[in-house]
């Protein structure tokens, strides 16, 4: 079961990138272009999930949408990663005033620094830093060769998880007309428009909604997947 929910989470990740590689050069009709004679179109040909209130096509808008999703992910889990690892790392290896000057910054980067302490404090304790020290084995030296790898299962959840609030997050503030300017179509801001039809033709929440719930979701089950790939311990209770 494990196993199954780990390619489930493969599967739904790759689609949503796959989808915003895609419309990085196509598009089954142009995603901005109002054509009022295609107004609410039903499913089926040659608009395979129909058209919006402004006849556009919403298979279209669902691709563009993607890519702002991916976009928008990467971008804040990539700086939350270079700010908060280094410094939880730093913090959980040297201790004393420099743990606690990090403890504070991480108010700001929060969850990644907490998360790299925390997973570095417990790699600490092991044998194998001990030698590493005794040895004469750099700080720096240790962090790469010992501390990333063991606590990488625990930054790839960390990361799925904050790229799965990173999704809802961007589409929250669509939904409200906060995040990325209008015309660029986004999953919240399909949510928006679709409002007004909510009770003529629902299927127009429908796919941005399912969109949104099936790529947190599958974020989600591979970051647990992950978890129990990569961590021995876990391995080894299966």
């Amino acid at each position: 079961m494990r196993r199954a929910g780990l390619w489930i989470g493969v599967v739904l990740v790759a689609v949503v990138i796959l989808a915003a590689l895609l419309s990085l050069v196509w598009t089954p009709y142009n995603p901005l272009q109002v054509q009022p004679t295609q107004v609410l179109r039903p499913a089926g040909w040659p608009h395979l999930l129909g058209t919006d209130g402004f006849g556009i096509d919403i298979l279209s808008r669902l691709l563009i949408g993607a890519r702002t999703t991916v976009y928008v992910g990467v971008v804040a889990v990539s700086l939350a990663a270079l700010g908060g690892v280094p410094l939880g790392v730093l913090a959980g290896m040297r201790g004393g005033w420099v743990s606690e000057i990090v403890l504070r910054v991480s108010d700001i980067l929060y969850a990644f620094a907490r998360v790299a302490r925390a997973a570095t404090l417990i790699v600490m304790t092991q044998d194998y830093i001990l030698a590493a020290r005794a040895s004469g084995t750099s700080r720096w030296t240790t962090s790469v060769r010992h501390v990333l790898p063991n606590i990488a299962a625990v930054l790839g959840v960390q990361a799925s998880v904050s790229f799965g609030i990173a999704i809802l997050a961007e589409a929250a503030l669509s939904y409200l007309g906060l995040a990325t300017p209008p015309p660029t179509p986004t999953w919240g801001r399909m949510l928006h428009d679709a409002q007004t039809y909510i009770f003529t033709s629902p299927v127009q929440a429908l796919w941005p909604g399912l969109a949104i719930a099936l790529s947190v979701l599958g974020l989600n089950l591979l970051g647990d997947g992950l978890r129990d790939h990569l961590d021995p311990r876990l391995r080894e209770a299966a």
